[in-house]
């Protein structure tokens, strides 16, 4: 890749990183309605999901450039499935109630694996900024690595935001809860459009 792309690619890193999105909007969630052992697990499985979609992407990119549309058209509609189940578990919750169950390990890894915004981002940088210029398959796992920037740190700042705001919470439990929920079906939406 150029040298020159390099600022436009980290701007795109950051825009879409820390945008809201369903990943961001999960973090925040867990923080707000759970205690932090479990959020921690949330995004810890976050990671090890954001890293498989990643290396998945890469792998599909590399291997069947003109095939990928096809299958991103079936994981979109996962994903928005997906979220639209997390978005009713988010109105339904209550912060007294054990939430362990909405912020684990495998809810956060099923979250960034089925996370359409996550994989078109991945995809729309493997084919802009390293196929054009490269063939090699480790300089898309180069990529990988730059991709975290955005991905899991971006997750960890909406789940230290959503952590701090954990007393406001409980006095506005039910207006946050719909907000959130209307957040992820807007996400869920628009992935599936």
């Amino acid at each position: 890749m150029p040298t020159e792309l390099i600022p436009t690619l980290l701007f795109s890193l950051f825009a879409v990183g820390f945008a809201p999105g369903p990943a961001n909007i999960y973090a925040m969630t867990c923080a707000l309605k759970s205690n932090r052992k479990d959020a921690m697990k949330a995004w810890s499985g976050m990671v090890l999901g954001f890293l498989t979609a990643a290396f998945i992407a890469a792998v599909a990119v590399y291997l069947a450039e003109q095939a990928l549309e096809e299958y991103i058209k079936y994981v979109k509609y996962v994903g928005a499935g997906y979220l639209a189940v997390l978005a009713w578990q988010t109105y339904r919750s209550d912060i007294k109630e054990d939430n362990s169950r909405l912020c684990s390990f495998w809810n956060g890894f099923l979250v960034q694996l089925t996370n359409a915004k996550l994989i078109l981002f991945d995809l729309t940088i493997y084919t802009s900024y390293i196929l054009p210029y490269s063939e090699m398959f480790s300089d898309l796992e180069t990529a990988i690595l730059w991709l975290l920037i955005p991905g899991p740190l971006a997750n960890s700042v909406w789940l230290i935001v959503g952590s701090m705001l954990q007393k406001i919470v409980h006095k506005y439990q039910k207006a946050i809860n719909k907000t959130l929920s209307l957040m992820l079906i807007g996400c869920a939406i628009m992935i599936a459009l």
